[in-house]
């Protein structure tokens, strides 16, 4: 199972700079995507059809142009769910589960705390109760793969200049600590089982040359459970894809 996570910054916007082209060339069996930023009836489901993609599920926020995630699969989910059941983050947009046999990918966008103390708040509230949601799920659903944006760099690896960052959402102390107790929980950051490197980034700014420059971010992941890493085949990141200030994150699973 090929499975492509990616933070579209717009799935309308992305899709007019050769998203589908791209996408039918990558051919993964699993297409994650946040920040759709679209309503359902903005999205061109028979785009996606005509790729081969039969289900189409589609989690936007009650805000028009705001969050919303979406999983697009060839095969028919054996199970869906919508939402992670707190109303407030729902209507955001946030989360969308799917089984496959006994796989259940959750495809997950992390609310972003740097607009200000008060979404930083909610941020840490959101990752409380995502934890949470995945501790309960995983009594009944072992093979968990979590994909998405979580607006997180886990170690000062995934960062540029970590040192400049240490203050700024996205890389705060209690943060990272979130991201150390999830993965002692008993999960696994895919991509590290790989490449132990540095400079290999998912995000980068607007601000002119980031990119070209490499001064970027790694908070796009595949984390699964440990009782799935004996049959995570590769994962990698795809820097070459330009539809988005973000770039996908792709992992094959047994």
């Amino acid at each position: 199972m090929k499975i492509i996570s990616y933070n579209l910054n717009g799935i309308r916007s992305a899709s007019s700079k050769g998203l589908m082209d791209w996408l039918k060339t990558e051919d993964p069996d699993l297409f994650c995507v946040q920040e759709t930023k679209a309503q359902p009836d903005q999205i061109n489901i028979l785009d996606f059809n005509e790729s081969g993609y039969r289900s189409c599920l589609i989690n936007s926020a009650r805000k028009k142009g705001y969050s919303g995630v979406a999983i697009f699969s060839k095969k028919t989910p054996d199970h869906y769910t919508i939402g992670i059941g707190n109303p407030f983050f729902d209507a955001e947009g946030r989360v969308i589960r799917a089984d496959f046999g006994d796989i259940t990918v959750v495809c997950v966008y992390i609310p972003s705390g740097s607009s200000g103390d008060e979404r930083q708040v909610l941020k840490m509230e959101f990752l409380a109760l995502f934890t949470h949601y995945l501790q309960e799920l995983r009594k009944t659903r072992p093979n968990l793969v979590i994909c998405g944006d979580y607006n997180i760099c886990h170690k000062p690896i995934d960062i540029n200049h970590p040192e400049r960052h240490t203050k700024v959402s996205g890389f705060l102390p209690e943060e990272r600590e979130w991201f150390d107790q999830f993965i002692d929980s008993g999960y696994v950051d895919s991509f590290r089982e790989f490449n132990k490197e540095a400079n290999q980034y998912s995000w980068w700014s607007f601000r002119a040359g980031s990119r070209e420059k490499n001064l970027g971010w790694r908070i796009d992941y595949h984390i699964v459970t440990e009782a799935l890493k004996s049959r995570i085949k590769s994962a990698c990141i795809k820097p070459e894809a330009k539809h988005s200030d973000h770039c996908p994150v792709c992992i094959e699973v047994e």
